[in-house]
């Protein structure tokens, strides 16, 4: 795979937060950059999921099957958030 340079502009802090989280996972902060990207496109793309998941389910007819997919909603719901 080829890789792109880019410039990017971000605050001193979180610049320091990223330099000092690359040498402690021994990697460059090109990588950590790349890793963040490709988690935070791999949540989105979760999230839509997520939310055609939910809107398929929106069709429930009965209040068993309602009750079930309130459940199901706040349970996909916790686990998108707490993978991100």
């Amino acid at each position: 795979m080829s890789n792109i340079k880019t410039a990017i502009s971000i605050e001193k802090p979180l610049f320091d937060e990223v330099d000092a989280l690359a040498v402690e996972m021994e990697v460059s902060r090109s990588s950590v950059f790349s890793m963040a990207a490709r988690e935070f496109i791999q949540q989105r793309k979760n999230r839509k999921l997520l939310e055609s998941i939910n809107d398929a389910c929106d069709d429930a007819s009965d209040s068993i099957e309602t009750n079930v997919t309130v459940k199901m909603k706040s349970k996909h719901r916790q686990l998108v958030i707490d993978q991100w």
